[in-house]
Order: structure tokens, then sequence, then C-alpha cells
């Protein structure tokens, strides 16, 4: 486990950039609710394929805890049973938690894969943490971001449940995305530690200045976009999923500032680029990091002006969260030129 615990750090970051991809396509296809309940789906550990399945029907089985439909409420079963002829409330416990009463097969399954996804990271940072307890002589750091991260992994199957409880509410939903980003900043950090293959780098006063205006600049531009985001968010609970003409009509002055502000962080990024370029610093992820922002602004364009084409929501997610860990892992391997200059 010595040997392979940086692959096993690797695939935890991998299987957490694959939570940000399966939730993406989630938002994408407004399948947040595909499940009403957590962590089973409508009561069944498979989820069901068709409507028949969680409606009332009479001389049916349902096993305890099934989840039907019926007159436009959820209703769950209180112990097995055979259905009669006629409907028995006293069978049947309303479900109170939310008021969602909607099935769609398909959101359904989508839904489901992402919980999947979510379960088999469980399994890798599982495996995380056991090597960094094998490599705790190795650096004492090792252990402490490998049980913080594994520990804010079980916070966000409590917010899964949370945000599920909650109906999509807006401001869990951004705590749970939150929440991911300091997880994969805790595995980069850790990633950073055990790499072997370390880099020298060239010490440059301005760019390392200009990178921390770049970091702060996309801190302060993600709690805007997670702003942005709720507010479409909220708008959609009021004019449908559909109606995506609705999305950002009449948006707030955070909206405006989230979309002016990226010309402050495309020059700020541009700056990095030349300076990397003309005292051959060696920072190859600077290349990486102007390519994402361009295609977070490219996307964050596109939908706005042509209405959310599909697609676009899910890659402006996954973008922001890759920029964010590529500037943090810069960050990483300055702040060692920095201490080597010193």
């Amino acid at each position: 486990m010595k040997n392979r615990f940086p692959k096993v750090v690797k695939i935890a970051i991998i299987s957490v950039y694959l939570i940000f991809i399966a939730g993406s396509v989630v938002r994408m296809t407004g399948s947040g609710m595909g499940c009403p309940d957590w962590p089973k789906c409508f009561g069944y550990y498979i989820p069901p394929t068709s409507v028949a399945q969680i409606t009332w029907k009479p001389n049916t089985v349902f096993k305890k805890g099934y989840i039907i439909i019926k007159d436009e409420a959820l209703f769950v079963a209180e112990h097995d049973l055979k259905t009669s002829s006629e409907f028995n409330l006293k069978n049947w416990a309303k479900y109170t938690k939310h008021d969602y009463n909607t099935f769609n097969k398909y959101h359904t399954w989508t839904e489901y894969i992402n919980r999947l996804v979510s379960v088999l990271a469980g399994f890798v940072f599982l495996f995380l943490i056991y090597g960094a307890y094998k490599n705790r002589k190795k650096d004492k750091r090792i252990p402490i971001l490998a049980y913080t991260a594994f520990f804010l992994m079980l916070f966000e199957a409590w917010l899964g449940k949370t945000v599920v409880d909650s109906n999509l509410m807006p401001a869990t939903i951004t705590l749970h995305m939150v929440v991911g980003l300091i997880i994969i900043a805790l595995l980069l950090w850790l990633k950073f530690i055990i790499s072997e293959n370390k880099m020298v780098y060239k010490y440059n006063s301005l760019f390392n200045k200009l990178l921390i205006v770049s970091v702060i600049f996309s801190l302060i531009q993600i709690a805007m976009g997670t702003q942005v985001r709720q507010f479409i968010d909220e708008q959609v609970k009021l004019y449908g999923f559909e109606n995506k003409n609705y999305s950002l009509m009449n948006p707030s002055f955070k909206f405006y500032f989230h979309r002016s502000f990226t010309i402050a962080i495309v020059l700020v990024n541009l700056g990095l680029l030349y300076l990397n370029q003309l005292k051959n610093l060696g920072y190859k992820l600077v290349n990486w990091i102007v390519f994402l922002i361009f295609l977070e602004t490219i996307t964050g364009i596109l939908m706005y002006y042509a209405e959310i084409p599909f697609g676009t929501q899910a890659i402006h997610l996954l973008a922001g969260a890759i920029l964010f860990g590529l500037q943090f892992y810069l960050w990483l391997q300055a702040s060692v030129a920095s201490r080597s200059f010193q």
C-alpha cells in the first residue's frame, strides 16, 4: 500500500471529479429529484423503471418502505403487505419531507447513477485512509489531510440526503459544491506532498503576486457564480425546468458583477501566461488555466444569450471545478519556488 498510495490518491481525485460530472449531468437534465428519498429510490435499492411499479394497484405485494404515488401525493408502506380491492390508508404513511411527486424514469436513473458514483468514490476513500495510515511516518500531514477529506466525504453524503429532503434547496446545493471543492484541494495537497518527481520552478515575485490575485479573483467569481446559480434554481422552481427563457429574467446585480468580473480574471491570467513565457518559469499549468478560463467565458456567454444550450451548464460547472484544482496546485508549486528562493 505504501508504494501504491500515490495511485490511490490520483484515483480519489478522479473519483471526486466524476462526482462533479455526474452532479452536473443531474443539474443539466433537471434530475435532482429523480429519487424522492435517500439513500434508496422510491424505497428500492434498484430504482423502478416504470410508473406502474410505484402506482397503487389491488392484489399487489409492496414491501415495507416502498413509496407509491397516489392522488398526487407520496405514500410509504409501513410494513410488508398485499393490497386488497380498496386502498387502506392504515397501511400507508404519507411522505412528509417534501411534496415532490413526479416520476420520470430517465430522471430517476440519472440521479441513481449519480449516487452510485458517490458510493464508488466512498470505497476509494476507504483505501485512501488506509494508505494514509500506512504512510503516516513519511509525513505527519498525510493522515491529517486524508482523514479530513474522508470525513468531509461523509459530510457530503449527509448533505446529499439534506438536498433531497429539502427538495433541492439552493443554499444546500451551494454548500454541497463548496465542500466538494475543499475535498479536491485537500487531495491535491496530499498528491503534492507525496509526489516524488517534483519539478524545479523559477521564482518570480510579480508572478507569485499575480497568482495570489488570480486565486482570490477566482474565489470571488465562484462565490458570485453560486449566487447566480441559486437565482436560476429559484427561477426553475417558479417556472419549471423546461422554461429556460425565464432562468435569467430580471437578474440581480450579482449576475452582472459575475459577468463583468470575468474581464478582470482574463486579464490577470493572461498576465500570468505572459510572465511564465517571458521569464521561462516552467509552469505548464498556466496554459491549461487560461484555456479553462476561456472555456468558462464561452459557456457563460452561451448560457446567457442562447438560453442555456444543452450541456453548457455541465461544462461550465465542471470546468470551474477543474480550474479551481489547477490554480490551487499551481499555488502549491509557486510556494515551493518561493521558499527555495528565500
